[in-house]
């Protein structure tokens, strides 16, 4: 598998490089995508845990404006 290119730019000189990412860089590229990965997963469990928590609490009679006072 071919690495990543990098581009680097030099804002003083106006310098442009473009390299290959070494495998450190490549390493710390996939974990960064993995803990991406991990926070958007945790994001969509929360926000289903707590449609299944209003829909409970809907279930029990509460109106919209008790969720919204209760919830915020």
């Amino acid at each position: 598998m071919t690495a990543p290119i990098m581009t680097i730019h030099n804002a003083t000189t106006g310098e442009t490089i473009q390299r290959p990412m070494t495998e450190l860089e490549v390493e710390d590229l996939e974990l960064s995508l993995l803990q991406d990965e991990a926070r958007e997963q945790e994001k969509l469990e929360k926000a289903e845990a707590r449609s299944a928590a209003e829909a409970k609490l809907l279930a029990l009679g509460l109106t919209t404006d008790d969720l919204k006072a209760l919830l915020g």
